[in-house]
Parts: structure tokens; C-alpha cells; sequence
């Protein structure tokens, strides 16, 4: 059974032009050993995320028939975006040497237990490595309700649409709350238009996580409270899920086919930095290290934050600009440039 390839690894895989900066820079991260794998933190953190949702799944059945379980539902939403980040991490060939081994890892943790299309996500996820910014070549800033450039929102079409565009500032976090419909809707739209390799298994795994969720909920709860219950896990798991890359490139420089920098400089100069500790890197799954993580998508999270000095000095050392700043800011920076996108709409007449 062949993997998914991954466009996103190949700077790190070919040698780079002799003499470039970003060959210089990888020389130095590999003997520091920081592309290693780190199969003993990876081995704790699936277990302990296994652990955790099968607990959540465990109590709500214990708990029964009551409102308390609106309590599981937001605890649910979170595991269920840590078990995205670790979807999000064999995406790149970080957890395991063995690319069947990453797939698996991958299927398991994205179909199966959040209900997530992996060989979608995976696609779509390395057209944005490649490409990240560009106006015409990145998925991320091709969302039809939202606009991240001046062109794109005097493109909007319809009442709704434009409105929408002049408000996004104000409307993104709510517009937030629907995310995870928006990628399980996705998902099943390319599990159904046989764009996903080993789509067989893919449907086979979405469809058990599908019929599994709704069943133990309906048998749980009562129609109302199980209603109330899947609106309120599957929103915070979409705010949640977009409130972490959200801070990743939003209000960074757009690039279009004119731009034409170097691989260093194109994933440095649009990827930002979120300031933290420990605790941030649990909250953000290792997003807050977005420039290190663009450098080098398979350096497996625990080594981002030991890479971040030597990436943010070799970044000094030759004059390219490292944005790093603290979460709030940089959701700020974000919905700045989201609002200001918006004012290129003209105010509507009549």
C-alpha cells in the first residue's frame, strides 16, 4: 500500500543549490541532529492523547443523560484538536521513520477518531508548504468566504458574499465556530469525487468514525441534548482548530507568480512566530514554531523549540526578517490585515 507523497519534504530531501543560505542553514540543523526522530516523546504523546479521548469517550457513557455533558463536549473539541495535531505531524513524516508507518498513523488519527479525510488533508496541506502566501497557488487563501488580498475581495460576488468580505475583521472567529463542518463536508466531497488515493480505505474509516459518533450520541442523550451536544463539540473543535493557524500566516506578505524569492525567504518572510513556553507549544501543537517548522516540515515537534535560536540568529546573521510575536498580538496583526482587506469593498449603494 503506496503513501501519500509529500511536496513539502523535498527541500530537505534534494540537496540545495551549493552555496545558498538555506544550504547553510540545513547544514547546521542536521549536526545538531534536529531532523532525528524523537520515537520516545512521540510514543508518550500518542499514548497519553489515546488515553485521554478514549477517557472522554468513556465518561460520556458514564455520565448518561444529562446537561453535565456539555462539559465533555468542550474537553471532546479540544482532544479532538490535539489528535489533529498529531494527524498533522505523520502528514509530514515526523513521528516514524517508515512512511506506511506515518500513513497509518495518519488514517487512524484523521478519519477514524476526528473524522477528517488524511489524504485530503495531506494534499491540500503541501500545496500550501510549497506555495505558502501565494495568491494563486496556496488552498489556505482560497477560501470562498473570506478574503485575504484587495483583489480577491473585489471578486466577491452577491449581497452575502460582499458583505461578508467587508466585515471579515469582525465575522472571523465566528465564522470560525463552522470550520470543522466546513473539513468534514470537505472530506467526504474528495472521498466521493475519487480524488484521494486508497480512497476505499479512507470512506471505509470516515464512515465507522461518522456512524461510531452519532450513534453513541443518539443512544446517550436525548434528540435535544444530543443535538446541543454535537453542535457545541464540533464548533469549539473548528475555533480551536482555527484559532491555532490562524497566528501562522494571516497578515504576513501575499506573493503572487511575480514574487520570486528564495525558499529561505519565501516561507520565513511569510510565517510568523507565536512567543510562549511549554504551554504554548501543548496549546499550539508545535504551530508556534511556524517559520522553523516551513524550513524543515519533518523535524518532529519536540525539536522546534531547540531549533528557533539557530534558525532566528542565521535569520539575523544574513538580514531576513523573523516575525515572532505573543498569541494575542498576533491574532491582532491578523484581523488587521483581515479588516483592511475588507475597506477595498466599496460600501454598498441603494
Amino acid at each position: 500500500m503506496g503513501t501519500p507523497t509529500s511536496i513539502a519534504l523535498e527541500s530537505e530531501r534534494r540537496p540545495p543549490a551549493r552555496g545558498s543560505s538555506y544550504a547553510d542553514l540545513l547544514r547546521r540543523i542536521k549536526t545538531e541532529g534536529l531532523l532525528n526522530r524523537r520515537r520516545g516523546r512521540y510514543a508518550v504523546i500518542l499514548l497519553v492523547a489515546g488515553a485521554l479521548l478514549a477517557g472522554c469517550w468513556v465518561t460520556f457513557v458514564v455520565l448518561g443523560d444529562t446537561w453535565w455533558q456539555l462539559a465533555i463536549a468542550v474537553v471532546m473539541a479540544v482532544m479532538f484538536t490535539q489528535i489533529g495535531f498529531i494527524g498533522h505531524d505523520a502528514g509530514h513524516q515526523q513521528v516514524f521513520r517508515s512512511r506506511r508507518a506515518n500513513y497509518l498513523t495518519g488514517l487512524l488519527h484523521g478519519n477514524l477518531a476526528i473524522g477528517l479525510s488524511y489524504g485530503w488533508w495531506v494534499d491540500k496541506h503541501n500545496r500550501h508548504h510549497a506555495h505558502p502566501n501565494d495568491e494563486e497557488r496556496d488552498p489556505d487563501v482560497d477560501i470562498g468566504v473570506l478574503a485575504f488580498s484587495a483583489g480577491q475581495a473585489r471578486s466577491k460576488r452577491g449581497r452575502v458574499g460582499r458583505f461578508i468580505a467587508r466585515h471579515q475583521g469582525y465575522l472571523f472567529f465566528p465564522l470560525l465556530l463552522a470550520e470543522a463542518v466546513q473539513l468534514h463536508v470537505a472530506s467526504v466531497h474528495a472521498l466521493a469525487s475519487r480524488g484521494v488515493r486508497h480512497r476505499t480505505w479512507e470512506a471505509l474509516l470516515l464512515g465507522l468514525h461518522i456512524a461510531g459518533y452519532l450513534t453513541a450520541v443518539l443512544l446517550v442523550l436525548s434528540p435535544v441534548k444530543a443535538v446541543v451536544f454535537i453542535v457545541v463539540q464540533q464548533a469549539l473543535f473548528g475555533l480551536y482548530l482555527g484559532c491555532s493557524f490562524a497566528p501562522n500566516h494571516k497578515g504576513m506578505p501575499m506573493l503572487s507568480d511575480r514574487d520570486r524569492p528564495d525558499f529561505l525567504r519565501r516561507q520565513v518572510l511569510t510565517s510568523r512566530n507565536v512567543r510562549g513556553n511549554w504551554f504554548t507549544d501543548l496549546l499550539l501543537g508545535g504551530l508556534n514554531y511556524q517559520i522553523e517548522h516551513h524550513l524543515f516540515p519533518s523535524m518532529p515537534r519536540p525539536n522546534l523549540r531547540r531549533a528557533q535560536p539557530l534558525v532566528r540568529a542565521f535569520c539575523q546573521e544574513h538580514r531576513v526578517a523573523y516575525c515572532e510575536t505573543s498569541l494575542l498580538r498576533s491574532y491582532g496583526q491578523a484581523l488587521r490585515h483581515l479588516h483592511e482587506v475588507g475597506r477595498a469593498l466599496p460600501a454598498p449603494t441603494g
